[in-house]
């Protein structure tokens, strides 16, 4: 920004799942590191994760009533028009309340009053879409404007560029080589032989769990240790092991999971698009088992480091204590096919998506301070104009 402007103010639509909470404060927190005096405003609802997981990231919270779009033809959809039109009212407030210069939408319940008001407004509109088959709010509001980015170059999405999604510095900037020994030491892991992960993300997977711990004897047998995150809704139990026996860790979650990166040759998980985004940007070979759900989209997340040869794919139907023994055990064996596995998973991962994207939220406020001073406030050719040409970096047009 020009010395002695006012900071950029920026709100962020992001909210209900984690899915959309992480990303949305990744982004917020680079915003931070790159303007410390941003005035950065979360947008939110009672509903989901909101009010738990935003607070905690330090950006401050605006509560607005719930408009969620029901799927199928039913009550709830024909009341959805008037709490959409509350939810609008509420977010243009907002806007109007903190000065809003930009709305950024990660998609979701939030996003699309936040959209609809934002356009109302005349502000800029900038949005991420983290999974691959996008969602209904950011369908919508790529027409609205070219400030468009996505996870990868397959999403279809109006007016998109690929940037991949922001994550926290912590997993976009680990080094799992320097941070391996204390990790291991942490879980209570043995420096030397193959490390498997396991998790089926915060909730858990009940067909994971049983699979993996199916296996337990297999793995042992092998030679592998297992650090396995079973998440707070499925109990495992540590199977009986000598002082011989590799060790067999069981956690119900993990905070700090960079540290369970670190410790870890390869992983068992669900194909989440921030579960893709962070093994590939520190470089963790994985075994994807997409959760058989929601059209198929936990799969297309997963197909980018698929192609690349950084991961395998194994449906939920087919993971087993078999599977297990005669597909997965021979890939732990081998460490050679590990480390080039590894390799290409890195190579289709963009750790720095967060500030790429926060540069281009800067330039667009940029723009539209321009735009007013040369055309008058209230100018409405925000959202239709493109990003500046030096905001791209050439290496992130993927």
């Amino acid at each position: 920004m020009i010395p002695g402007e006012p900071p950029p103010r920026v709100v962020v639509a992001g909210g209900h799942s984690a899915g959309h909470i992480e990303p949305a404060m990744n982004f917020a927190d680079a915003l931070r590191r790159l303007e410390p005096v941003a005035e950065i405003t979360a947008l939110g609802t009672v509903r989901g994760l909101d009010t738990t997981l935003i607070p905690a990231r330090g950006h401050p919270l605006e509560l607005i009533p719930p408009a969620p779009l029901p799927r199928k033809l039913n009550r709830a959809l024909l009341q959805t028009p008037g709490r959409l039109r509350d939810s609008v009212r509420a977010t243009e407030a907002v806007l109007d309340r903190v000065r809003a210069e930009v709305v950024v939408g990660f998609g979701g319940y939030v996003a699309m009053p936040a959209y609809l008001a934002a356009h109302r407004k005349g502000l800029p509109i900038v949005i991420h879409e983290a999974n691959a088959r996008p969602g209904v709010a950011n369908r919508l509001a790529a027409r609205m404007t070219t400030h468009v980015f996505t996870a990868a170059p397959s999403v279809r999405l109006a007016h998109a560029t690929a940037i991949g999604i922001p994550l926290r510095p912590a997993i976009s900037g680990l080094d799992r080589s320097v941070l391996r020994d204390a990790a291991r030491r942490r879980f209570g892991l043995r420096p030397d032989g193959p490390v498997l992960m396991v998790t089926g993300g915060s909730q858990g997977a009940r067909s994971i769990n049983a699979a993996v711990s199916g296996a337990a004897a297999t793995l042992r047998a092998a030679g592998v240790q297992v650090l396995h995150i079973t998440g707070a809704q499925h109990a495992v139990e540590a199977p009986d092991r000598g002082p011989a026996d590799p060790p067999y860790v069981v956690m119900a979650y993990v905070d700090e999971m960079q540290y369970a990166y670190a410790a870890a040759d390869f992983v068992i998980c669900r194909s989440g698009a921030m579960t893709c985004a962070e093994l590939a940007a520190v470089g963790l070979p994985a075994a994807y088992v997409p959760l058989p759900l929601r059209g198929g989209e936990q799969r297309l997340n997963a197909e980018p480091v698929i192609a690349a040869g950084g991961a395998m794919l194994v449906d939920d139907a087919d993971l087993d204590a078999a599977w297990i023994e005669t597909t997965l055990i021979p890939v732990l064996d081998d460490p050679e096919r590990i480390a080039a596995m590894a390799a290409r998973a890195s190579a289709a991962g963009a750790p720095d998506a967060d500030v790429v994207l926060a540069r281009h939220v800067l330039t667009a406020v940029a723009e539209r301070r321009d735009r007013t001073r040369g055309y008058g406030a209230g100018s409405r050719h925000a959202e239709s104009s493109p990003p500046a040409a030096d905001a791209y970096d050439g290496g992130h047009q993927r």
